[in-house]
């Protein structure tokens, strides 16, 4: 039951460990750490409006640099923060300010937000000549949000984890409020968690297995984004570890969100749904020393943050103003316990980690044995769930895409730049196609790793929607108040004749057909295929590929677009089946590649006259390969239908030549050059091939022939 402080609340010496709020029989217990500050002081409130603390009581234990006490009396629903004393020396890193309330690192949930219009965030005169130098002593308790103490408690009715093998996964990647935000969505509890459970039954139907959800961790907006009337809608901007958003949350009370994020996963668990936690371990939301102190900078500046040389400033491979120190043990504590905590208590099945790069980052640049890549190795919770990063930063020598260690799945960039290119029509693409659609054995065959250690995607939350990509050839990003100089430049996209909306009918009719190119690319090759949320319905964002801070239509799902774009709904939905249903699309293993067309155990490659493709030809833009349906399944014993898949990315129609059948004759499943519902077949109804030797596929197509085998 939760209890409030009372009015003289007794502190006892308590344990350092865990550190955080902690729920024991007699109170509880408060752990802090920080190495170089002088004294903690504990606020406690008596209710969640409060404009001051009820209580402060100075924690006078202190153990291995761990500031320790427990209130007893105190329960579940007690409302705290901090004040950190110790000196303000920006100049050798030491930011202290005891006026300013602090965040717990490890709170499991907050109640209230950061007033940065009323409230004085920051630790220093913002008006001040001396900038950052200067020391702010205005109280800013009234403005700063109220950590929760929890109760971990749960009923799971007894649901367990999907457990899904990798190979298997197909995701799809999503915000948990762009889900169902949108009128349109039609649910009780738009924009929240509960609101995505309403949603389930979509996921299930469209074929989507796993989640990978857009940071759900509480996060803060920027003060200067703040003033221009935006918000970080992404939520790539980490201010605790251990909390779900409240954002999210329907109910009211303190702390409602953590029992509703639970419920989502266990409902999408229920639906045989993995979930996949974006995170952000490589910086807060604190940002650059002109930033706010709102937790670890106010905490202990030195030991939370990597600072450069001139320890006044952060060494920034992040692009976000600061860079996480997780070369110290304290902090490699912190974003352990953090992973820990969500798949023990929240039970998630994955994370992905963002600009993971910076994870990896020691004395000489990026490391595969890191101290942050040993624990997590060597850890006997964290490495049994999907491990997916985002292999780069924007330091130097950032881009360490097939660099990670054996144990890592990664966004694979190559996968998506190559075949981006590739169906523009770009030259010299055909050597690179043919890795990234076999699994990118180039960049995983040499350490132990599979196909599905690539997490292939053509499109993601960062850059065009798939509709954008091929209705715009510049980036529109003017709604974000940068006068369009943020979001990337090079996007490899291609607006097929007119810039953006339009009533051409012969242009929108390749746009159809590129976005259909693009999706069954993806879902036709070795790895793990991930969807971006909407695609498969044609949302747009308008030519805005940095849509961050769009907490509006631009960014939500349109749900009117299902009726709208019917044909492509179905296609997708069509695919995924087609990929279940072929084990050899999700080999665990490498393809033997033939030498000779009709030779290979598993995969041949072609041109369209039969023989091997032309890879020295610079304009060569077609590509074909047979799958063999042998040795495939857990034990690589079973069979499976052939296929042969046909990629024209030129702008006349090709003749392919078709290799004999050793089952069944060839009949069509997918050509993306016909119209409407007539780009994929369902079961049953797959065509004939006639002649049975030849396919005349449009331009700027892909087409699939299977070939059913006896047994």
């Amino acid at each position: 039951m939760t209890t409030s402080p009372g009015r003289a609340p007794r502190l006892r010496t308590g344990r350092p460990y865990p550190l955080g709020a902690t729920v024991t029989p007699e109170g509880v217990n408060f752990a802090i750490y920080s190495r170089h500050a002088t004294g903690v002081r504990l606020l406690l409130f008596d209710a969640p409006d409060a404009p001051e603390a009820a209580h402060e009581l100075r924690l006078k234990a202190r153990s291995a640099f761990v500031w320790h006490g427990l209130v007893e009396g105190l329960g579940p629903g007690a409302l705290y923060a901090y004040r950190v004393e110790g000196p303000y020396r920006p100049q050798i890193g030491d930011r202290f300010n005891a006026n300013k309330v602090l965040i717990d690192p490890y709170a499991k949930a907050l109640h209230g937000d950061f007033d940065f219009a009323r409230g004085k965030l920051f630790p220093y005169d913002f008006y001040s000549p001396h900038g950052d130098l200067s020391f702010e002593p205005t109280d800013d308790c009234a403005f700063v949000p109220r950590c929760v103490v929890v109760d971990d408690a749960f009923d799971w009715q007894g649901v367990r984890r999907p457990e899904i093998r990798p190979e298997e996964l197909c995701l799809y990647e999503v915000h948990v409020k762009g889900m169902t935000a949108h009128p349109s969505a039609g649910v009780a509890h738009p924009g929240t968690f509960l609101g995505f459970i309403e949603k389930i039954p979509y996921l299930r139907h469209l074929g989507a297995n796993a989640v990978e959800l857009l940071p759900v961790h509480q996060t803060v907006t920027e003060p200067w984004l703040a003033e221009k009337g935006l918000r970080n809608y992404w939520g790539y901007n980490t201010i605790a570890f251990l909390a779900p958003d409240r954002r999210f949350a329907c109910g009211a009370e303190p702390g409602a969100q953590v029992g509703e994020f639970k419920t989502l996963v266990r409902e999408l668990h229920r639906a045989g749904i993995e979930v996949i936690l974006d995170v952000v371990y490589n910086h807060s939301g604190e940002g650059s020393h002109l930033g706010p102190l709102l937790s670890l900078r106010g905490i202990d500046n030195r030991v939370y943050y990597r600072l450069r040389e001139d320890s006044r400033l952060y060494d920034d491979v992040t692009g976000c103003g600061n860079t996480l120190n997780l070369g110290h043990p304290a902090v490699l504590r912190l974003v352990m316990d953090s992973l820990r905590y969500f798949v023990q208590v929240m039970q998630v099945d994955g994370f992905r980690f963002d600009l993971a790069s910076a994870l990896g980052r020691g004395p000489r640049g990026f490391d595969q044995v890191s101290d942050f890549f040993n624990l997590v190795h060597q850890d006997p919770v964290i490495s049994r769930v999907h491990l997916i990063a985002e292999p780069w930063d924007v330091g130097p020598g950032g881009y360490q895409v097939g660099n990670f260690p054996p144990e890592w799945m990664e966004w694979n960039g190559r996968y998506r730049d190559t075949v981006r290119r590739f169906w523009r029509g770009d030259p010299w693409q055909l050597s690179d196609l043919m890795l990234r659609v076999t699994g990118s054995p180039d960049l995983y065959a040499d350490d132990g790793r599979s196909p599905f250690h690539s997490v292939n995607f053509v499109t993601c939350h960062d850059g065009f929607t798939l509709r954008d990509l091929y209705s715009y050839d510049q980036k529109h990003n003017e709604a974000n108040g940068e006068e369009n100089r943020d979001g990337s430049d090079d996007n490899n996209s291609w607006n097929c004749g007119a810039e953006g909306p339009g009533d051409d009918a012969e242009v929108e009719a390749t746009r159809a057909r590129q976005q259909r190119n693009q999706l069954a690319t993806l879902l036709l090759s070795q790895g793990i295929p991930m969807l971006l949320g909407g695609d498969e319905m044609g949302r747009t964002q308008r030519g805005n590929n940095n849509s961050y801070c769009q907490d509006n239509a631009l960014s939500w799902l349109d749900w009117e677009l299902l009726g709208q774009n019917a044909s492509l709904h179905r296609f997708v939905t069509l695919l995924t089946r087609f990929r279940c249903s072929h084990p050899t699309l999700r080999r665990p293993g490498f393809l033997e590649l033939g030498e000779e067309p009709g030779m290979a155990p598993h995969l041949t490659f072609y041109g369209p006259e039969g023989r091997l493709p032309a890879l020295a030809d610079s304009e060569a833009r077609t590509l074909a390969f047979r799958l063999d349906g042998d040795g495939v399944g857990p034990d690589a014993d079973g069979r499976d239908d052939d296929l042969f898949v046909m990629l024209n990315a030129a702008w006349q129609r090709v003749r392919f030549a078709v290799p004999r059948s050793r089952g069944e004759p060839w009949r069509r499943v997918i050509d993306t050059c016909q119209p409407g519902d007539a780009a994929i077949l369902e079961p049953g109804s797959y065509a004939l091939v006639d002649p049975p030797h030849s396919y005349w596929l449009g331009p700027r197509s892909l087409a699939v022939l299977i070939s059913s085998r006896p047994g």
